[in-house]
């Protein structure tokens, strides 16, 4: 498994998009990653259909010394994310220490809101283009990006590239 030794992040909140969590989540298992789920409490969310997803983790109780990577759903969730100081915290101080962000579909606002895309190649669904480029991010219409430490794409139909980016990220990560 190549991704054993390596941890994890995956943030929740309500309303994420089903697919962008579980396939991520399941997918990085897979390779043997630990994987913990964090959200602003220790409780159940629910997905835009009502699926929940359980955090292992509140986010003010992550250290991000202890994480290799952070993956950031879309669906609604990255609107409710933001609004909370401590998730957008934690994926700015994930960046500051050069760790690997994933984001998909909307959660491209999580990285707005984080301010670190200045000057990196980025995509994310359409309707949040404008936010992307007026954050300073250079955005392109593509499958998945990867600029450096950040990883990108757009939509659920994207989430195989999206994973295997994530993957090869990882891969060449030295374990923590």
């Amino acid at each position: 498994m190549s991704l054993a030794g390596k941890h994890v992040c995956i943030l929740a909140e309500n309303e994420y998009e089903d697919l962008e969590l579980w396939y991520p989540l399941l997918r990085l298992k897979e390779e043997g990653a630990r994987v913990t789920i964090a959200g602003p409490g220790r409780q159940t969310y629910n997905s835009k259909h009502g699926y929940p997803v359980k955090t292992d983790l509140a986010i003010n109780e992550a250290k991000t010394s202890d994480f290799d990577a952070v993956v950031i759903p879309g669906g609604s969730a990255p609107d409710r994310m933001r609004r909370h100081p401590p998730m957008v915290d934690f994926v700015r101080e994930m960046n500051s220490q050069k760790k690997i962000i994933a984001a998909i579909c909307h959660a491209g606002s999580m990285l707005v809101s984080a301010n670190v895309l200045r000057g990196k190649n980025v995509t994310g669904f359409f309707s949040i283009k404008d936010d992307l480029v007026n954050a300073g991010g250079r955005y392109e219409d593509r499958e998945v990006i990867r600029d450096g430490n950040l990883i990108t794409s757009r939509t659920p139909q994207d989430l195989p590239a999206f994973c295997r980016s994530i993957v090869e990220a990882l891969s060449s990560v030295a374990v923590s």
